[in-house]
């Protein structure tokens, strides 16, 4: 069985899919071994806490990148709100040694990237949208 690459809400159906990096203060080192184990953990279940499938996620020791599906409703900049919020408290909780080597409590970098990806390229929705007052002239 195949699975479906869209999602329904009860206002929305959706195919948004976001792909999130950032990086720990100073790229400093720190996300090795049970540090990396306990951010995987904590971000698997903040998104199934908050109701965004997770894709795909890597930790390196100096970054991370998540790609997940959210609802319409929720801006991206409130995902990566969410998630580097609440796994920089579980961290610096579950690894109080990080404060040490971090100081000031900051665990990221403040800035993040995203880029979205759907199922069709931009070039394919632009010819579908010109393609629309063809048809309707046509009487199809």
């Amino acid at each position: 069985m195949r699975k479906k690459s869209w999602r329904s809400t009860r206002a929305a159906v959706y195919s948004l899919n976001y792909h999130f990096v950032w990086s720990t203060k100073y790229r400093r080192k720190v996300l090795r071994e049970s540090v990396g184990e306990t951010l995987k953990e904590a971000i698997k279940a903040l998104c199934l806490e908050h109701g965004y499938e997770l894709i795909a996620l890597e930790v390196m020791e100096d970054h991370v990148h998540v790609f997940l599906s959210a609802p319409p409703k929720v801006a991206p900049s409130i995902i990566a709100k969410v998630l580097k919020g609440s796994t920089a408290r579980t961290l610096f909780t579950k690894h109080p040694e990080l404060k040490k080597i971090l100081r000031n409590g900051h665990l990221w970098n403040p800035s993040y990237y995203v880029g979205s990806a759907g199922q069709v390229s931009s070039e394919t929705i632009q010819r579908y949208i010109k393609g629309q007052k063809t048809k309707e002239e046509g009487g199809d």
